[in-house]
């Protein structure tokens, strides 16, 4: 192992941020990662909430929540193939607005990400555990962070394949659902009569709770789409960025619209949205419902891989974030020891620790200190989506006038839609104020980001008056 020098950015645009990291991501673990971000257990656990909120209206929650993550992806990808960084988001927020922006999303990008590990963690041992009960939940946890750490402490490459191979199972299991699905409205299958379309507008109508309904619903999916982001930080270990970058956010339309907006729309059409139970998986209601044998225990594999797969990229996508910030001068020097396979290794175990800390804290105590950190974090995605539409704003004049060759992706419209988009986001921060369910989210995450904030501008002042 080697110590690294941290680099600090120029003021200019035109350089790189000269990350002393190895790479070996290959296109197709790009894509395949791309495509499994947005496939996680909130489709096929948490999508059942927006259900019983919006009825056949989900499908319109999920194109308004599905349109908002576009856009934000779109900008992200317009910032990250002008600039490639390992930090992405991070690093455009300081580039445009300064060291303060660069601490604070950072940070709490972080701080999000090793929390909800252990939430991922918990889950998937919950689930392992009812296939095993002899083994306890805890050694399940146990054996899956020892595992993932493992992997990203080899080589990248060893993360891509993992992410490529579980992206592809729940690629191949969405698919699946979405043929039987269609057979199924269709009348096609054995001892299945033709639904059409009146599971639309029976049961109440299309829109059974009104726009209400709908507004209910977009606040509660609009964070399953959490994840998209970690595509550009990875594409910076990537032999091509730009492309890769590229390709990911171009197709990010397709993927929405075919992943979630097709799958809820199935899952209203197949079923009146009435029948759907709480607490169960809407796809394996509807698996059950077509006739599909042990329907249950299929999806308990998918979300189990789902669980797995998110837990991995949260834990590479984390220590990548931190080693960017160390880098950048925000975060211990230490974390900058790069192994000989070019992994942070400091970086990676730092973040396992937490999450360790944080799986440790779901286990013992669920309902109360861990309660109030993943309340904490719970809207801190709708903050570092909005500072990417800031970041946004301000970086493309800079970089249509410094180095125009590098938009080789541009926003829709800008900067109309930008703002646009950002009226969005304090549209659905009212929202939460304004719900019962979701305003102590908001309150925690709020008091969070303050006093993050108030640790950058204290550092901010430090700085220049040193």
């Amino acid at each position: 192992m080697h110590d690294r020098t941290p680099h600090h950015p120029a003021p200019g645009l035109a350089s790189d941020s000269g990350e002393p990291l190895a790479g070996g991501l290959k296109q197709r673990h790009l894509t395949m990662l791309g495509l499994g971000g947005v496939i996680g257990a909130g489709l096929f656990v948490g999508s059942g909430a927006g259900i019983a909120l919006a009825g056949p209206g989900i499908v319109v929650s999920y194109l308004i929540a599905g349109a908002l993550a576009m856009c934000v992806m779109r900008m992200l990808g317009e910032m990250s193939t002008a600039m490639p960084a390992s930090g992405s988001f991070s690093v455009h927020a300081e580039r445009a607005l300064g060291r303060w922006a660069g601490f604070s999303v950072g940070w709490l990008y972080w701080f999000l990400l090793v929390v909800v590990l252990a939430v991922e963690a918990t889950g998937a041992a919950q689930i392992a555990n009812g296939w095993l009960p002899s083994v306890p939940q805890w050694a399940w946890v146990l054996v899956f962070m020892v595992v993932f750490t493992g992997a990203n402490l080899a080589a990248v490459k060893n993360f891509g394949e993992f992410e490529f191979y579980f992206a592809a199972l729940k690629v191949f299991a969405i698919v699946a659902f979405l043929v039987l699905g269609l057979l199924a409205v269709f009348g096609v299958l054995p001892d299945t009569s033709p639904a059409g379309l009146d599971n639309l507008t029976g049961e109440g109508g299309f829109l059974p709770n009104g726009w209400q309904g709908v507004t209910s619903g977009v606040l509660a999916v609009i964070f399953a789409f959490g994840g998209l982001e970690v595509v550009t930080i990875a594409a910076a270990e990537s032999d091509d960025p730009v492309r890769s970058v590229a390709r990911a956010v171009r197709s990010a339309v397709v993927r929405i619209l075919f992943f979630y907006v097709g799958s809820m729309a199935v899952i209203v059409a197949v079923l009146p949205w009435t029948a759907q139970k709480a607490g169960l998986s809407p796809y394996v209601t509807v698996l059950d419902a077509i006739g599909i044998p042990s329907a249950g225990q299929i999806m308990n594999i998918v979300v189990f891989v789902a669980l797995l797969s998110a837990l991995n990229a949260n834990l590479y996508g984390s220590s990548r974030m931190v080693f960017s910030l160390a880098e950048r001068g925000e975060a211990p020097k230490a974390l900058l020891k790069v192994g000989g396979a070019g992994v942070p290794r400091r970086a990676v175990l730092a973040s396992v620790a937490f999450g360790f800390v944080s799986v440790l804290l779901n286990l013992k105590w669920p309902d109360s200190v861990f309660l109030y950190m993943l309340n904490a974090v719970g809207a801190v995605l709708l903050f570092v989506w909005a500072m990417i539409a800031v970041s946004q704003l301000r970086l493309r004049p800079r970089i249509e006038r410094e180095t125009p060759e590098r938009l080789v992706l541009r926003m829709w419209l800008f900067p109309g839609l930008t703002w646009v988009t950002l009226a969005a986001m304090g549209t659905v921060f009212v929202l939460m104020l304004a719900d019962d369910t979701a305003r102590p989210q908001l309150l925690w995450s709020l008091g969070a980001t303050a006093l993050v904030l108030v640790v950058a501008g204290v550092r901010e002042l430090r700085a220049r008056r040193g």
